[in-house]
């Protein structure tokens, strides 16, 4: 299949060190549960990751934000934390057994009503 969408809010690759297998950080408990969702969902929709993709993180908008602002953010580039690149290294990981051949990828954040991540492999 060309094209994949994971229902649920991306999560950005966490900077990890050795004690990360026993200190159980919050942040990298909720990194590896993301990791497990994707690949499930990956390999339910039969998903494998070509070395050229484009992606879009949607990341939800707080339920307490007004339906005016709601409305107007909607669509529009997020230019929060997390970072994008860290986004891309968490979906390569998460998908990829190696990452070192993917040589071409189209990016963007931005803000949706709900949390989700659409991948189309461009090869």
């Amino acid at each position: 299949m060309d094209k994949f969408e994971f229902i649920g809010t991306p999560v950005a690759k966490p900077r990890m060190t050795r004690a990360d297998r026993y200190k159980k950080r919050p942040v990298v408990e909720k990194y590896w549960a993301f990791k497990d969702m994707i690949k499930l969902q990956a390999k339910q929709q039969k998903f494998k990751l070509a070395d050229e993709y484009s992606v879009v993180f949607v990341m939800p908008i707080a339920k307490s934000t007004s339906e005016k602002k709601k409305a107007e953010m909607y669509g529009e580039p997020h230019r929060l934390r997390p970072d994008l690149d860290n986004m891309l290294k968490s979906l390569n990981d998460c998908l990829m057994d190696e990452d070192s051949s993917v040589h071409n990828v189209h990016a963007r954040k931005i803000w949706g009503y709900e949390g989700k991540i659409v991948v189309e492999n461009l090869t």
